[in-house]
Parts: C-alpha cells; structure tokens; sequence
C-alpha cells in the first residue's frame, strides 16, 4: 500500500512488514494506489462495513496506534524525527521478531488481546525510534554521544539520577577519564558543557514533573535544585502560568 502527507504527494510504498511513523501535522493518507482518492473513516466504514462477510481475496492488512507525548521529553524525541519515516525489518532486527508476534496476535482473537497488542505496539515504537536513530546522520547529540563508552556511563547516571549532586570529578570518573579530558570530549560532543547540560535535564524533568502534576513542589524542588534561578520564578508559579496558558493544552 502507500502512505503519503496532504503537504505532500509523494506517496511512499510499504511492504508487507514495513513499519511507518507519521508525525502530527498534516493529514496523511492510506491507499491502495498512490494518490488515490481517500474518503473519511466515517464514510469509509459506511461504504465497506460489510466486507469483514465477504472474501478478502488479496486484501491488505495494517495495524495503526496513536501516541500523544506531552512534555519536554516526549518533545524533543518528536522534534528529532522526520515527518514520515519508513522502516522494514531485517531477520535479524529486533523490529522483525515484535512484527511476527503482532502478526501472529492479529491473526485469532483470545482473552487479553488488547492488552497484548498494546504492548506489543509500546515496544514497536520504542525500538522503531532507536532503530532510526542508530541509522540517522541527524539522531540526537545526546543519542549519538551514549553509544561513546567515554560518555555513556556519565550520561546514564544522569538521566537516571537527576537529583544527585553530581560534580565534573564523578562523572570523569564514571567514564575512566581525567576531569580536563571528560570536560573536553562532552564539550565537543554535546556542545555544552556537563553541569549546563546536568542542570538543563534536570528543569526539563522538574517542567515535566509540574505539568503532570505527579509529584509535590517540595519534591520537585528536592529533585530538581535551582529551578528558579533557571526560569527566573518558582516552581508553583510556573505551574499556574502554564496552566493558564492556551498552549498547555
């Protein structure tokens, strides 16, 4: 079948096996043909609701999820992926095993199959935007600066530890590197230097945080240290002005 973008009629071809992500933005569309004429859903479903009585014969099949991301992180993993990317999975990719296991889920109905399917579709996506990344000359800085074993073991500790006071010293440490050299080689990779891109995690997690409203001020504030002196008012008072605000939503 063909995917293409409303802002764009250059219809791509999917294979059987190929996974599509589609940004949001504008329409896109599924057909048969390229730029063939689309119809509604509504009126899709009128005209062929039908057809699951009659005989496939060479129908297509195709299973669509939607994810909405909110947030500063899920935002920065949008902005770095192209509107439309195509992926098809070699035998040994991981992407191919979780393709047959949807396949093969698809194809009976049993107890639970919702509950599989979208679990199923949560792992496809995760490993669809890794396998885009490890392909792409434009993944993220932090992405491509992980896979470095002088910077990968710094950067787990951050991201998965936020909160801990972390100096120049440690981090060097955690990488085998002297403290002028880590500084240096993360300088060059990432473009900032560690405590900037530290403390810039660290308010993207506490913006995060406030928006979803799943932890206290007085928690955010112990995980998150200086978010006033980085936003330039308190935590509290940021949450009301992003509530208040038309873009919040």
């Amino acid at each position: 079948m063909w995917l293409w973008l409303d802002a764009s009629r250059s219809p791509l071809e999917l294979a059987p096996g190929d996974v599509a992500l589609v940004r949001s933005g504008p329409d896109h569309f599924i057909a048969h043909q390229p730029n063939a004429a689309c119809l509604p859903l509504e009126q899709f479903q009128a005209r062929h609701g039908d057809d699951d009585r009659r005989p496939r014969g060479s129908a297509n099949v195709f299973l669509c999820g939607a994810y909405v991301f909110s947030g500063d992180v899920g935002r920065g993993l949008l902005e770095a992926l192209p509107p439309v990317l195509t992926l098809s999975a070699a035998a040994n990719d991981p992407l191919h095993d979780v393709i047959g296991l949807l396949s093969s889920e698809l194809g009976t109905a049993a107890p639970g199959q919702q509950t599989v399917l979208d679990r199923l579709l949560d792992i496809l996506l995760v490993l669809a935007i890794r396998a885009w990344f490890q392909r792409s000359a434009h993944a993220p800085r932090w992405y491509q600066a992980s896979a470095d074993p002088r910077l990968g073991p710094a950067l787990t500790a951050m991201h998965t530890d936020a909160a801990h006071a972390w100096t120049v010293p440690e981090l060097a440490a955690l990488s085998r590197l002297s403290r002028a050299a880590f500084a240096r080689i993360f300088q060059l990779a990432l473009g900032q230097a560690p405590m900037q891109y530290l403390t810039e995690w660290r308010m993207t997690l506490a913006r995060d945080h406030l928006r979803a409203g799943e932890l206290t001020l007085t928690q955010i504030g112990e995980r998150t240290a200086a978010f006033r002196r980085h936003h330039g008012v308190p935590p509290g008072q940021w949450r009301q002005k992003q509530t208040r605000s038309p873009q919040a939503a």
